[in-house]
């Protein structure tokens, strides 16, 4: 294992990488503004001739990611798809037409449910749960949701994680994610289906939409993924054969406050499998 030094720019990197996975939340944005030099970034490797798929854990479909997008600033020419945990999600609920859905999470993300044959009912005649967040995220962690998770661990019903985010920025705090809950009720024995990152479904998505633009089969080697996690872009990124570039300005932050850089003890420390590089924050 080798140390590692911080980047300075995407440009450095690209090489002859066609298709860039480009986390949203701690990359592109913080929840509350967009980060010009990033979207610049990823708006230039595509001027390059490059194809950009943003993929995201936000329990929402891509047209609601969108529209968020347009309102922190983010233009569309950012970038060329779009692949959220919240679509795989719907199509769990499409391929189990006719089932109960208990709905754990916030008003805001009423959208996964939108266009969908889907009946909300209460916990106790649910056939599954669908999380896509706490209900109050601003006062609330998922220990406030133990006796739930244990009468559904009662009943065996199975829960989709529509966002398997632990913690997510909001601005300059961290506040839990749908992921929170999920590991909690898996903890508890129960059974969780996880729609996104890190796991293989979502990055198989991104690839297909990845091709469907380039017009052309990609291999694993020509796919650069970006984020600012460990435990899911970084994890992710690895269990699926691809490089990785980890942006440390999002949720690890403090933990790269002041280090220039990593010797092989740290970075196996603090990565166990290491990215291909590191950067501060995305600049092209």
């Amino acid at each position: 294992m080798t140390s590692l030094h911080f980047e300075e720019r995407l440009r450095d990197l690209v090489g002859r990488k066609q298709v860039v996975l480009s986390d949203i939340w701690g990359v592109v944005h913080n929840g509350l503004e967009s980060f010009p030099e990033a979207c610049e970034a990823l708006h230039c490797f595509r001027r390059e001739g490059g194809t950009v798929i943003l993929i995201t854990n936000a329990p929402r479909p891509a047209d609601s990611v969108q529209r968020q997008l347009r309102k922190l600033g983010v233009a569309d020419e950012v970038y060329s798809a779009i692949v959220s945990s919240g679509d795989l999600t719907r199509h769990y609920v499409a391929d189990h037409p006719g089932g109960k859905v208990f709905w754990l999470g916030p008003e805001r993300d009423n959208s996964i449910h939108r266009g969908l044959e889907v009946t909300l009912s209460p916990q106790d005649e649910a056939d599954y749960i669908i999380c896509t967040g706490l209900y109050d995220d601003e006062t609330e962690t998922a220990e406030d949701y133990r006796p739930m998770l244990l009468r559904a661990l009662e009943r065996k019903l199975p829960l989709i994680c529509a966002n398997p985010d632990i913690v997510v920025e909001r601005g300059d705090r961290l506040i839990y994610g749908a992921g929170a809950s999920a590991e909690l009720y898996r903890e508890l024995g129960g059974e969780v289906i996880f729609s996104g990152k890190p796991h293989r479904p979502i990055y198989e998505r991104a690839m297909r939409l990845a091709e469907q633009h380039a017009g052309r089969p990609v291999a694993r080697e020509e796919v650069l993924a970006i984020g600012d996690s460990v435990r899911t872009d970084l994890a992710g990124a690895h269990a699926f054969g691809i490089d990785c570039l980890f942006v440390t300005r999002g949720i690890h932050s403090e933990e790269f406050a002041g280090v220039d850089q990593l010797d092989p003890a740290s970075v196996k420390e603090l990565f166990g499998h290491p990215p291909r590089a590191l950067m501060r924050e995305l600049k092209w």
